[in-house]
């Protein structure tokens, strides 16, 4: 059927071809390899088309393409759904509102959830305004359902997240959404490794900085991001941001409940770590230059 139903979801032949065109987008820029990365995208409440195992995302046709339901069964394809499956089918239990998942492994980003890192410091505006920080989901094994439990938490407050030691995810309200927050993480990923990595110095945005960017990023309709981390923190990490109040009250309030203190008092990572992100990068995009 290749008309669309309503204007909530897009028509068969929409998500086939909004597939097929970032599939191709993911390939030609390098953040999947081989027949690695995964999309899918909602046709209705119960039913959705994903890319299948096996084949490179830069060289998919049209009738690769697998229809399932959100059970996970397949109703249409004669190719087999990847096993990743599951991640896409989670994030649509957890939050019905989003309608198409991308997953892939961009170099820098995949670099920062190999070396345990998320992406969490206010350093573009951009960033803090668009996709927000980007949480680091917790090791899972591929094709388990631990993958799709890792990644849950996220789902309803974040808009992607970092998979340690395996790649990234983004979900949005269409395939291009999911895609340009994908090319977000990556953005974002490549800056952080430049400044303070291969420069050793950022400037990062105040907590007044940020608490006015997600003000204005609330107003523009996103209201999922967290809240990356600022720069006005005193000698025990403790920011004095308009969300906290003062440096002591933001203290006293963190003496109270630690666990409801703000995102910004967790200390910025340590600079070996980063160094450490720098050098899988150079050793990728090596790798990459020498084929």
């Amino acid at each position: 059927m290749n008309y669309r139903i309503n204007d909530e979801y897009p028509s068969d032949f929409e998500a086939k071809q909004a597939i097929l065109e970032v599939g191709r987008r993911m390939y030609m820029k390098n953040f999947v390899a081989s027949n690695d990365g995964n999309i899918s995208c909602k046709v209705s409440d119960t039913t959705l088309w994903c890319t299948p195992t096996g084949v490179s995302k830069g060289f998919m046709t049209d009738e690769m393409l697998v229809l399932m339901d959100v059970e996970g069964n397949v109703i249409r394809g004669e190719y087999k759904p990847s096993s990743e499956m599951k991640m896409h089918l989670r994030v649509y239990q957890e939050n019905p509102k989003i309608k198409a998942v991308v997953h892939a492994h961009p170099p820098a980003a995949t670099s920062y959830a190999i070396a345990g890192l998320p992406l969490n410091h206010a350093i573009l505006t951009e960033a803090v305004m668009g996709i927000g920080e980007i949480p680091l989901a917790p090791y899972a094994m591929p094709g388990t359902q631990e993958v799709p439990d890792s990644i849950a938490p996220f789902v309803n407050t974040h808009n992607g997240c970092l998979l340690a030691n395996h790649g990234a995810l983004a979900w949005g309200n269409d395939v291009m959404e999911a895609w340009m927050r994908m090319e977000s993480i990556e953005y974002y990923a490549l800056v952080s490794m430049y400044t303070h990595g291969l420069i050793g110095q950022a400037n990062e945005l105040t907590c007044e900085q940020v608490d006015r960017l997600i003000e204005r990023r609330t107003n523009s309709g996103i209201t999922t991001g967290g809240r990356p981390l600022c720069r006005n923190c005193d000698a025990n990490g403790v920011p004095a941001c308009v969300s906290c109040g003062s440096p002591e009250a933001a203290a006293a309030k963190a003496a109270q409940s630690p666990a409801q203190s703000c995102a910004s008092c967790s200390p910025s990572a340590d600079q070996s770590e980063v160094q450490q992100v720098v050098d899988i990068v150079r050793q990728i995009l090596s790798a990459q230059s020498g084929h």
